[in-house]
């Protein structure tokens, strides 16, 4: 086999081709890292590079080769670049001086802090409702897997819109309820599926989510919320690409749509807009203390690094003032900027947030285009089956507050070129 061939044939895998058990000999876990190795010696691997400092606008990364490359930053959900804002560094920095590295426990055991109930009781009052509470996890993912869970049992139902992030359709397993799903954003669709159910007598918990990274869209929150509580369903929002980014005040995207009132389950992800790691539920407080310690996922981690809640509770702060509003304005002008320049020119789907998706299509360009576009200056996330539909495979541009409309400007021209170099520019 020639070297144009064992390329080719490494550009044909897909993720999926491991995921299953291939016996005894775990085969599956041989052949993925064959592949591996494959793409590392054709210095291709473009996945878990090095950064080399914070996640600003512009970063450097650090190739499998030792090849250090400067790159316009598309690839990171730093938002408002509250992850190196020099206030939040101090506020981390004050509470690690406190408090040390970590909790070293649980938190229903020995790790929760004081700075933990500081952080919950300031996220409860943000969103204005005097019986909020909030419980913290250790991720976002954590925060979705183990609020389900414990809410949903054997002969419930969790709905979910089929663009569900991983960790509620896991945490919709794991409860071992009955799963049903809608199509994405159709509220009429969700009507059928509640109808055959017997609502009168079961409990059900939608599941939806303010902003989809996959496709860049709001989710139909004004819609889709009245209609499940027309049906006497529990209603939980992610709000993991929203929070601190969407709504009056950041509140997300339910705020925005008119609907926060009726929401039962807000789910913030602190990766993100707040620059941090971690997860919360905000929702009554009596809810909260019943899932403080029925989530598995809660119950059985180390609480969030107190240092980092430092940092989150200044992010907060910050994110819910006037240094919020201003970002939020510039995050937008960013985010339509970037469409402006991309639209009728590569597919874009029906994006209209911070997070624009570039449809590329075929699985095996995924290899190749990431490699092309990080070596003519863009560190991008690319998406393919199966966490998108097959032969829906996708670039995601993660716009900040942040970016410069030089940046913006230079990263368009450098997605357009690879555009036309692999042919899914569309047609005039």
């Amino acid at each position: 086999m020639n070297e144009k061939d064992k390329l080719e044939d490494i550009f044909e895998y897909t993720l999926d081709m491991f995921l299953k058990s291939a016996g005894k000999d775990h085969a599956e876990i041989t052949q993925f890292n064959r592949w591996r190795d494959a793409v590392v010696d054709a210095n291709m691997y473009t996945f878990e590079v090095p950064h080399l400092h914070a996640q600003t606008p512009q970063v450097e990364v650090l190739r499998e080769n030792g090849e250090i490359l400067n790159l316009i930053c598309f690839a990171s959900y730093n938002y408002l670049g509250y992850s190196y804002h020099p206030e939040v560094i101090q506020s981390a920095k004050n509470a690690l001086d406190i408090y040390g590295l970590g909790a070293t426990g649980s938190p229903v055991l020995n790790g929760t802090f004081d700075i933990h109930n500081i952080l919950e009781k300031k996220l409860s009052e943000f969103f204005k409702r005097e019986s909020l509470g909030t419980s913290l996890f250790s991720s976002g993912y954590g925060a979705n897997i183990g609020v389900v869970s414990a809410y949903c049992h054997k002969g419930d139902y969790v709905i979910l819109d089929r663009s569900s992030h991983a960790s509620l359709i896991d945490g919709a397993i794991l409860s071992q309820a009955n799963i049903l799903m809608f199509k994405h954003n159709n509220v009429e669709h969700l009507e059928k599926v509640l109808n055959k159910i017997d609502y009168e007598n079961s409990r059900i918990l939608v599941c939806v989510e303010g902003v989809y990274s996959t496709d860049g869209n709001y989710g139909n929150l004004s819609e889709i919320v009245p209609v499940a509580k027309k049906y006497g369903a529990t209603v939980l929002v992610d709000e993991a690409h929203s929070l601190l980014v969407a709504g009056p005040g950041g509140r997300g995207v339910a705020e925005e749509c008119g609907v926060l009132d009726e929401v039962d389950m807000i789910i913030g992800t602190f990766s993100k807009s707040f620059g941090g790691v971690g997860g919360c539920l905000i929702a009554d407080k009596e809810l909260v203390n019943y899932i403080n310690y029925y989530a598995r996922s809660r119950m059985f981690s180390c609480a969030i690094d107190p240092g980092v809640t430092g940092g989150l509770i200044k992010s907060l702060e910050l994110g819910s003032g006037p240094d919020g509003d201003q970002k939020r304005e510039k995050i937008k002008e960013n985010a339509k900027h970037l469409r402006s320049l991309l639209k009728d020119k590569v597919d874009i789907g029906t994006a209209h947030s911070w997070i624009i998706p570039v449809i590329y299509g075929e699985e095996k360009l995924t290899i190749p285009l990431s490699d092309y576009l990080q070596h003519h200056g863009l560190d991008i996330s690319l998406m393919m089956f199966p966490a998108v539909p097959k032969n829906r495979s996708r670039i995601r541009a993660f716009v900040t507050s942040e970016h410069s409309p030089e940046q913006i400007e230079k990263g368009a021209h450098i997605l357009l070129k690879a555009a036309k170099e692999f042919n899914f520019l569309l047609d005039d």
